[in-house]
């Protein structure tokens, strides 16, 4: 038996989420006043991802306890779309762009943090804040996928989703570029436009892993978890 219940976890994660986008919304930036505020940071689009999730898995359980026992065929069908609507998040959202923001904003921060978090940032953002927007994504998204049995897309729909999601951002950020002439992130400053290209591209090849890795670990758990069943 779980310490704690999987439902009390998931309100605690969403109530984190809404911390943390407050705290981040409240904070006085210049960039948050330039054009495209807040969206144009994959960090940010990532923790409303997150949050919208956790929201859903929120909503799933509530309405799962008080129809318990007494569902009507409508109200089946209703949470049935809802699981449906979760499941889809988890594959091609919430887990591979979780996972792509933690992994890629701490490559880059141990290999010079300058690149895509400039020490001046440190005047604006707490340690605490820092850590709940790049650190603690991956390790709430998996306590999610251990708890619960999410069932991911077809391989080629899953990452043709990931790839339209990737491809959008590096659109979106393409064009905050031609309407300010700045860059999102310092890194894309510092190389060539055929670099640029070449990152992005790498960018977008990294998320789809990260889709693939995240169905792989959720059929691994979920096998391991059938196993043991069966042999009880």
């Amino acid at each position: 038996m779980a310490l704690i219940p999987s439902q009390v976890l998931r309100v605690a994660i969403l109530l984190s989420y809404f911390s943390i986008l407050c705290h981040y919304k409240a904070l006085d930036m210049p960039a948050h006043q330039t054009y495209g505020g807040s969206w144009k940071f994959l960090t940010f689009i990532d923790l409303v991802i997150q949050a919208v999730f956790f929201g859903v898995c929120v909503l799933i359980d509530v309405s799962s306890l008080l129809t318990k026992g007494g569902a009507t065929r409508e109200q089946e069908r209703q949470l049935r779309k809802l699981i449906s609507l979760r499941d889809w998040i988890m594959a091609v959202l919430a887990f591979p762009v979780g996972a792509f923001v933690v992994f890629t904003f701490w490559t880059l921060y141990l290999y010079d943090r300058d690149l895509v978090y400039p020490r001046l940032l440190d005047n604006f953002i707490p340690q605490w804040l820092n850590h709940g927007m790049h650190t603690t994504v991956l390790p709430f998204i998996i306590i999610e996928m251990r708890t619960t049995h999410h069932r991911f897309p077809s391989r080629p729909w899953g990452l043709a989703a990931v790839c339209c999601f990737g491809v959008g951002y590096v659109l979106w950020t393409c064009w905050v570029h031609q309407v300010t002439g700045v860059w999102v992130y310092p890194v894309l400053e510092r190389i060539t436009p055929l670099a640029r290209v070449v990152f992005f591209s790498a960018m977008t090849v990294v998320i789809c892993v990260f889709y693939v890795l995240g169905e792989i670990l959720n059929s691994y758990i979920w096998d391991q978890h059938t196993e043991k069943v069966k042999a009880e």
